[in-house]
């Protein structure tokens, strides 16, 4: 599976790291428990196994010009994650720059899974995969959701190698 991901400023990854840590310290799933260096708060813009940059569209020449985009997040979002368990993320609003970007970056690949399509996706930034629904609520209590951000730079995430692939530097 590869993925390509916004990610944030400085002070927005801190705050989306201080939801994680927040939910540890409260003994709940939380992305703070998953402690690789490509592990970093993000919204992914497109993944699927077959991901390719098509030829007259490379994504490393993408809509990266268009950085940054503010971003507002607006409120919890909750995904199904197998039986009885949810993945927790944190809303994002679109708006116009942030629907511009995506449906740029979309005009130049090929093998992106459906539900990360224009028209289909679902911005959001991950807090916890696979939380028991019944501890949904204390989660969701413990979040700060009115919080505004910025992201500043795009990767290319690679699960096959683990690796990860600088798309546009954080400005």
């Amino acid at each position: 599976m590869r993925s390509i991901e916004l990610v944030f400023d400085g002070p927005t990854d801190s705050l989306i790291r201080a939801d994680w840590a927040r939910l540890a310290a409260a003994n709940l799933p939380s992305l703070a428990a998953h402690i690789s260096p490509s592990n970093s708060p993000h919204i992914t813009l497109a993944a699927g196994t077959g991901l390719q940059a098509c030829p007259e569209g490379p994504w490393q020449e993408g809509p990266w010009e268009e950085l940054p985009v503010d971003t507002t997040f607006s409120g919890a979002i909750v995904f199904p994650a197998g039986a009885g368990k949810y993945v927790l993320a944190r809303s994002v609003l679109l708006t116009g720059a942030l629907l511009d970007l995506h449906r740029h970056l979309h005009q130049g690949l090929s093998g992106a899974l459906p539900l990360t399509l224009p028209g289909a996706w679902t911005p959001h930034v991950t807090i916890s995969r696979r939380i028991p629904g019944q501890q949904l609520g204390t989660a969701m209590d413990l979040l700060d959701l009115r919080v505004e951000g910025r992201c500043t730079g795009a990767r290319l995430w690679d699960s096959s190698t683990k690796t990860v692939t600088p798309l546009a530097e954080p400005v």
